[in-house]
């Protein structure tokens, strides 16, 4: 049955709602009690994560798009398989949604999803969608770990390590503030192009496909993404290792669209920089070659008894970042 156009969630039901999702994100795998995965390769380990999206605290639609939700939600999922050198092959999603809710939002978050997810070889095998206050996306992603070598950890990088990226740094942050100032996605000024792309990084971080494999396969060790702020992600790795992270603070210093973002809504672009998170740009440490597409932002010391993470020898200017609860 062809969908009325304007029919919010409630007035469609759960049947029609699923059924939505499933034009919007289609898979042969989806539809039955549960999915069954082809086992892509031998001598592989499966990963999963989930992360949870709550409108009004993690997203909001006078910022972000339906789609670009849906974009966002897949971005940092598939950059925490990627930071253990997986593959992402399957997401299950689950949406708690309230009934005033129109189905063509739901539609379009699907659609988001199944977008950013295509470039991976992955999709949507199923989930399940129930009435609630709160408009609420839950996202797991399934991957797998190829071949014997072991996956990145937080505890994996060792003194004489180089720091490593792949992404910008302070994006998201910037786009957020943005916003913020503006009051509104209409209200950012359309001819200034330099705002303009860190909003639209703020509301579907870019990850490229393979860039956490890559990593591994060049014997990276350690790695994370930049979720909750550069000082917090790259002091969990140094805490869990036993070891001092120095930052070079040229390495990270505010480009041209951070500093004037900065200009625009009267912030201190270095604490995007060091406090931002969802960028999900990948940081890691290694003691091989470095992998294509990541450059050098400082070095793995010997712990200094004292700070887990220095920029430039020197405590952070700024600490702290992104917390859920």
């Amino acid at each position: 049955m062809r969908d009325q156009a304007g029919r919010t969630v409630s007035e469609a039901g759960e049947a029609a709602t699923i059924a939505t999702i499933r034009r919007a994100a289609p898979s042969s795998v989806n539809g039955d009690d549960a999915a069954v995965l082809e086992e892509s390769s031998p001598n592989s380990r499966q990963v999963c994560t989930t992360d949870i999206l709550v409108r009004d605290r993690h997203f909001s639609f006078e910022f972000s798009t339906p789609y670009e939700v849906g974009q966002k939600a897949v971005a940092q999922n598939f950059a925490d398989i990627q930071a253990m050198g997986g593959r992402p092959t399957a997401i299950l999603l689950g949406i708690a949604t309230p009934g005033d809710v129109a189905l063509s939002a739901i539609g379009d978050i699907a659609r988001g999803i199944h977008d950013a997810a295509g470039p991976w070889g992955s999709e949507i095998v199923g989930g399940d969608v129930v009435m609630s206050k709160d408009l609420v996306i839950s996202l797991t992603a399934i991957g797998e770990l190829a071949g014997p070598s072991p996956a990145m950890t937080l505890d994996g990088a060792a003194p004489s390590h180089r720091l490593i990226a792949a992404g910008p740094i302070g994006y998201s942050a910037a786009g957020l503030a943005v916003l913020q100032h503006y009051g509104s996605r209409k209200a950012v000024p359309t001819d200034d192009p330099k705002l303009q792309q860190l909003v639209d990084w703020h509301c579907a971080p870019h990850l490229p496909a393979g860039r956490g494999s890559v990593a591994r396969a060049t014997g990276a060790s350690s790695m994370t993404d930049n979720s909750d702020g550069l000082v917090v992600d790259l002091s969990t790795i140094a805490e869990r290792s036993g070891v001092t992270i120095d930052v070079d603070p040229e390495a990270i210093a505010p480009d041209e669209l951070l500093t004037h973002a900065g200009e625009c809504v009267g912030m201190d672009p270095w604490k995007w920089v060091l406090t931002g998170g969802e960028d999900h740009t990948l940081l890691g440490t290694t003691g091989a070659r470095l992998p294509s597409g990541y450059r050098v932002i400082g070095t793995v010391l010997e712990y200094d008894g004292e700070h887990d993470l220095t920029v430039g020898g020197t405590a952070p200017a700024y600490s702290g970042g992104w917390e859920s609860l």
